[in-house]
């Protein structure tokens, strides 16, 4: 299979293999910089100086190397900070139809890395080239590219090139990994890696089998993601010759899929649900009802997140889901029920405040700290005498307050993550002073 532009190849040309297994260039040399799937710099800055070359096809960490997850990847998100955690080295599928913001989770994710050592790689397979360059211009405008390898195998790639781009990507990751350094790479999307590899099968006269897919298109995504990992620091140790001692490392990996008309019971979306450690689900009708992130919190789950989330987080979000997932029921009953007794009424406004807060400007991640600031706002009714189209300014306005005011608690939140009594007083005399101030 020729991988690279074939075209001007004619019938009776002379084409070698040249007996290598396929590698890509990887380092710290590719940070900051664009480039196609065999490493091949696409960004006009000149050739890429690494000595570093690794195959893309690894075998993954087995059971024995491999840590639980411990330690958090905060995307600066709210609604997925504090009800669907992600963890370094953990899978988390991103999963919803067209135009529902799966990149823009994704992206925001990458920008919130910058100062946490985290190194960042975004795969964009069969995506417009305007749309790659569009996500390059906004990581270099918020100071996210210095820490960031972006891997294009655009729509006018071949297949070849898009099929093996999330492989490149994954040994770039692994670098980091081995050398006891944790990265995060993204797969956008792996719906159009499974489109490219099954149109590479049929041209090499495989069986099709279910949706014309290939019969190994379930091993086609499980040994990419298996090899997003938490490896212990034996394994970091052995890999680079006793040069690093006592540091884990992890690669972290956030899968995009792209549904049609909100089937997760397809082919290709329940191979990958199943591979992953729990997905973000993005929904059309939230979207359009202008929550964004579009986040569906009644079947967005994250399964080994919990181990991994910020004490404070933890203690502070734990109702919002099910606050949430009751005031979805409820709010559907409520159409229909004309007179509703004082509690439900009561949970039924907490949920909009709720629903409210969770909404979130694209490129405009929080602290661990501001987000601690807006779940106790809203945890402990602070926000209940509120009109609920003023939250969001509140919300600003506070999150200013605090930075103003009380530098030092935001300071203690972001480094400890801790929750106890003095952490709680400070929040609460922060949030009571500003609202007696009126200054929202």
């Amino acid at each position: 299979v020729i991988l690279s532009e074939y075209r001007h190849i004619t019938e009776g040309d002379v084409v070698k293999a040249t007996g290598r297994i396929l590698e890509v260039p990887v380092g710290e040399a590719l940070l900051g910089r664009v480039v196609d799937a065999l490493g091949n710099p696409v960004d006009g800055k000149g050739p890429v100086e690494t000595s570093d070359y690794s195959p893309i096809e690894k075998v993954a960490p087995g059971v024995i190397t491999r840590q639980s997850v411990g330690q958090p990847v905060q995307t600066g998100l709210k609604s997925v900070d504090s009800m669907i955690p992600i963890g370094r080295g953990q899978r988390e599928l991103i999963i919803g139809d067209r135009q529902t913001g799966k990149t823009a989770v994704a992206v925001d994710t990458i920008i919130n890395q910058r100062g946490t050592g985290i190194k960042c790689i975004y795969v964009a397979i069969g995506q417009k080239n305007s749309s790659v360059a569009n996500v390059v211009r906004k990581l270099e405008e918020f100071g996210a590219l210095e820490h960031t390898i972006v891997v294009s195998a655009p729509a006018a790639d071949t297949a070849a090139m898009q099929y093996i781009a999330p492989y490149a990507g994954c040994a770039m990751g692994e670098y980091f990994r081995d050398r006891g350094e944790d990265a995060l790479v993204v797969y956008d999307d792996l719906t159009k890696q499974a489109w490219a590899y099954r149109q590479v099968s049929l041209l090499l006269r495989r069986p099709p089998g279910r949706e014309a897919y290939p019969g190994d298109v379930f091993y086609l995504h499980s040994r990419l993601l298996e090899r997003a990992a938490r490896v212990n620091a034996e394994y970091v140790e052995e890999i680079t010759d006793g040069e690093v001692k006592g540091r884990t490392g992890s690669l972290t990996a956030l899968p995009i899929i792209e549904t049609q008309a909100g089937d997760v019971s397809a082919f290709v979306p329940t191979n990958v649900i199943s591979i992953t450690d729990g997905q973000i689900y993005l929904v059309t009708d939230l979207f359009n009802a202008g929550i964004r992130p579009a986040i569906d919190p009644g079947i967005s789950v994250s399964r080994v997140g919990g181990a991994a989330q910020t004490t404070i987080i933890k203690k502070l979000g734990g109702g919002i889901r099910l606050a949430l997932a009751q005031y979805r029921d409820l709010a559907a009953f409520a159409q229909f029920a004309s007179d509703l007794d004082a509690a439900t009424r009561r949970q039924l406004e907490r949920g909009q405040r709720v629903t409210e807060m969770m909404k979130q400007n694209q490129y405009e991640p929080l602290t661990v700290a501001e987000i601690a600031v807006s779940l106790y706002a809203v945890q402990e009714g602070h926000m209940d005498d509120m009109e609920v189209d003023q939250l969001l300014a509140f919300e600003k306005a506070l999150h200013a307050h605090a930075r103003d005011n009380h530098a030092e608690l935001l300071e203690r939140i972001n480094e400890t993550g801790d929750y106890d009594d003095e952490i709680e007083a400070g929040l609460k005399a922060l949030v009571e002073e500003f609202k007696s101030s009126g200054a929202y």
